[in-house]
């Protein structure tokens, strides 16, 4: 007899503690041995997912809870991983919509939390950190049921239990301050109020597949819902393809999960979710039906990506020498890739064989595609990033972004003119009276772009900025983004100190002395719109003279470290992200400077264009 099956994702807002929950979940549902050394944040396997502490990829994992099967899928909560948490609703009966306690429902929150109640998946609210000494619950709680208001939710939906956690603990109580000590009440609720998977099975084979993963010894790997049916190891089964057509193809091995682990399996029945094997050439999105009577599901739907960059080969004098793949084929091969199991991203050619244009949701999402490049060994250059705009009924339409800026109340002036010089529109102010102010903007996503860090400089690296997708508006004309310009090398060499020294009363430098160089390469930016040719390879001159003047001493101002999110938020129109697996540099599109064209000229042309 078949265990009864739950299955659940948790969404949220990132940094809410959805990875450390699930981390408390699996602890305490026994699947880790007495002597078994468990990390934190068990479920973010990849390296960058580590580094940066956000969870970029959708995962699986199980645990029994008194003899009920419980299926959990961890999501990513930042926005421009929304393609995976979308996959993942399409997998579940249910979710937990976990909520800080202190900061309450953020954009994120929002989005999810829409996409669930679309779905009709019934919500288990959670509302996490109660022991932050800031900690709000009751208020956090009412702005919830104002956002299920907001989002035109049922009666049903708005009838929803809710949990109060610390995951760091382990501890989850149904009311605040009960004598809980374990996240048994959290186990019972899930039981409790997620309904069983429908599904019969022993109708016509129904599976979709949401996700894909690769392993060197069984090759690709798809993770699937049974929806109806039973799948047994070595029957011959049909894949409905994208296109329509129906390709047969035999199961060679079932995998179910356990915990972190996955459990070879003879049969698999409606309603629980499978990893399968040997499956060449199947893509996220298709249907594995029944051959001899096909009955295919309607292929996933994910938004629209709103963001576009070019990806190109690396043509600057130092290429080649420190990446492994260098070539448009190589780019091609692994981007072709990434369209595999990435279904938010697309790929365009462009005009010339070495340029690629790659869509996507945001410029975070990007950065993290061209970062796994780079420690995979890839060289290559990127484009500034560059809003995807499309034509309906003969209007000129762009993307249009709810943004959440929280900061301390002295930088409320700041941060309303760098917004205002954006087209951002004040919506919405709230002051937790906590020192801090929350304001929502709607703005184009333009105005997005490079945003960050000039919003961290502005307010002392204080605050808390969060992004949504709203929708399509009227393009507004051309924005004037970077109003400074770039220091640019106007010949190959060594940096050296004495230069630099010369050089940095100029504006902020990105390179120290003792760093190779070449012509067009850009060195720093100048406090000025239009860009300078500096020689910073100039060496001390040498005399038999000496003077108490002569040999001051050098003292240099650290060079601003340039990550790839930084750099791409920096570049302008007529500029490249170089990047290899050991270097990031900057560099202008055409290195001759007597063909370069002027920057300042290009600004004005935008100041003055109308909008």
């Amino acid at each position: 007899m078949t265990k009864p099956i739950r299955n659940i994702a948790i969404i949220a807002h990132v940094d809410h503690g959805k990875t450390t929950l699930v981390d408390a979940m699996l602890r305490q549902s026994g699947i880790f041995r007495a002597n078994e050394t468990v990390v934190d944040r068990v479920m973010d396997s990849n390296d960058l997912e580590r580094e940066r502490g956000i969870t970029i990829l959708a995962k699986n994992t199980e645990i029994d809870y008194h003899g009920t099967k419980i299926n959990i899928v961890d999501t990513p909560g930042h926005s421009d991983f929304g393609g995976e948490v979308e996959r993942a609703l399409r997998m579940v009966d249910g979710v937990l919509v976990l909520v800080d306690a202190s900061e309450g429902p953020l954009p994120q929150t929002r989005y999810v939390l829409q996409k669930a109640l679309a779905a009709k998946l019934p919500p288990i609210m959670v509302l996490n950190k109660i022991d932050r000494p800031d900690a709000r619950p009751a208020e956090v709680l009412d702005e919830i049921y104002d956002l299920f208001i907001d989002l035109d939710a049922t009666e049903d939906q708005l009838d929803f239990p809710v949990i109060y956690t610390n995951a760091k603990t382990g501890v989850a109580h149904r009311e605040v301050g009960d004598d809980s000590t374990t996240l048994q009440p959290l186990f019972e609720q899930i039981v409790t109020s997620i309904p069983a998977p429908t599904g019969d099975p022993a109708a016509t084979l129904q599976i979709q597949v949401t996700n894909l993963d690769y392993s060197d010894f069984l090759g690709r790997v798809a993770i699937a819902r049974v929806f109806e049916g039973t799948l047994k190891r070595g029957t011959e089964v049909g894949i409905a393809k994208l296109n329509g057509t129906i390709q047969p193809t035999k199961i060679t091995k079932l995998f179910t999960f356990r915990g972190l682990e996955r459990d070879e399996a003879e049969e698999v029945v409606a309603g629980d979710i499978v990893a399968i094997a040997g499956v060449e050439g199947i893509q996220i999105g298709e249907s594995i039906t029944d051959l001899a009577n096909p009955s295919p599901l309607e292929p996933l739907t994910i938004d629209e990506p709103t963001l576009t960059m070019v990806f190109t080969i690396n043509t600057s004098p130092f290429a080649g020498r420190e990446g492994q793949y260098v070539t448009s084929r190589d780019l091609r091969a692994r981007l072709e890739k990434e369209l595999l199991t990435n279904v938010s991203l697309r790929v365009d050619d462009t005009g010339t064989t070495d340029a690629f244009r790659v869509l996507g949701r945001g410029e975070l999402q990007l950065a993290i595609l061209i970062e796994t490049m780079r420690r995979e060994g890839y060289e290559l250059m990127v484009g500034k990033p560059e809003i995807v705009v499309k034509t309906e009924n003969g209007r000129r339409l762009e993307p249009l972004e709810m943004l959440v800026v929280d900061c301390p109340e002295t930088f409320i002036g700041i941060v309303m003119e760098s917004l205002g010089t954006r087209r951002g529109e004040m919506k919405k102010m709230v002051n937790h009276h906590s020192g801090r102010v929350r304001m929502e903007f709607s703005i184009p996503s333009r105005g997005l772009i490079g945003l960050r860090g000039q919003l961290m400089t502005d307010t002392r690296g204080t605050a808390l900025i969060h992004s949504l997708l709203e929708g399509w508006t009227e393009y507004s004309g051309e924005m004037a983004m970077r109003l400074t310009g770039a220091l640019v090398c106007d010949r190959p060499g060594v940096s050296v100190a004495y230069a630099i020294w010369g050089i940095q009363e100029r504006g902020e430098m990105f390179v120290g002395p003792g760093v190779e160089v070449y012509e067009g390469m850009i060195v720093g930016e100048n406090a000025r719109e239009d860009d300078m040719n500096v020689n910073i390879t100039k060496e001390k001159k040498q005399t038999n003279m000496r003077s108490s003047s002569a040999d001051e001493a050098i003292r240099l101002i650290p060079p601003r470290d340039m990550t790839l999110e930084k750099a791409i938020e920096f570049i302008a129109d007529d500029e490249y992200v170089e990047v290899t697996p050991k270097s990031i540099r900057l560099r202008k599109k055409v290195l001759d400077a007597k063909r370069r064209p002027k920057r300042w000229q290009e600004i004005r042309a935008s100041m003055e264009s109308p909008t």
